[in-house]
Parts: structure tokens; sequence; C-alpha cells
């Protein structure tokens, strides 16, 4: 999977998307939560004979409610199960925002 096509999943979910953050100006107010970001954490390759055979990308997904909702959870884990792209999650409450963090890391090769 391509981080094109993880994008299109993520946006297939009905949730605003944004790569780290979204733009917030006077003309653009943030999103009501649920909203998704994405960022890539690193880049890697499998090595042979001189040659680059393919990319690994790690990405966190992060799902940002304001209450728990079990429902946009499994809207991505749903969608990262069915195209077969394993997951590893965690969840913090950051105060400040008021907000639920539920992030996703995962390998797409």
């Amino acid at each position: 999977m391509t981080l094109t096509e993880l994008v299109a999943m993520l946006r297939s979910t009905g949730y605003p998307v944004a790569h780290s953050h979204f733009h917030v100006d006077e003309n653009n107010p943030p999103p009501n939560p649920p909203f998704i970001t994405y960022t890539t954490l690193a880049e890697d390759a499998l090595i042979a004979d001189n040659k680059n055979y393919h990319k690994m990308i790690d990405v966190d997904i992060e799902l940002y409610t304001d209450k728990k909702d079990l429902q946009a959870e499994l809207s991505i884990e749903s969608l990262l199960d069915e195209h077969e792209l394993p997951y590893e999650a965690s969840q913090v409450w950051i105060e400040s925002e008021q907000l639920f963090q539920k992030t996703y890391e995962v390998r797409m090769i």
C-alpha cells in the first residue's frame, strides 16, 4: 500500500483527514472531532545487491475525539484489518485540548 492509498482509505471514514495538522485561520476553522491526522515517521528500505527492493514507511495515524468514541475507533481498525495493515494502538487524554488521541502505528511495505 502506498501513502496515497492510505490517505484515501482514511478519507473513506468520512472524517476530516490532514497530514500532521490542519491549517487553521480566520477563514478556515478547525474541524470538529472526530478527525484524523497522520505523520510519516521513518522510511527504510529492503536492500540487496546494491538495490532498494522495497520501501517501508512507518506512519502514525492519530484519531482525535472529544469523548471515548468506539465507533470511530472501530471504523479505523476495520479498515486497517481489511487492508491487512497490522498496527499497534495507544491512547492518551490531552488535557489542554480536551481531546482523546488514539494513535495507530503502522508500517507500510
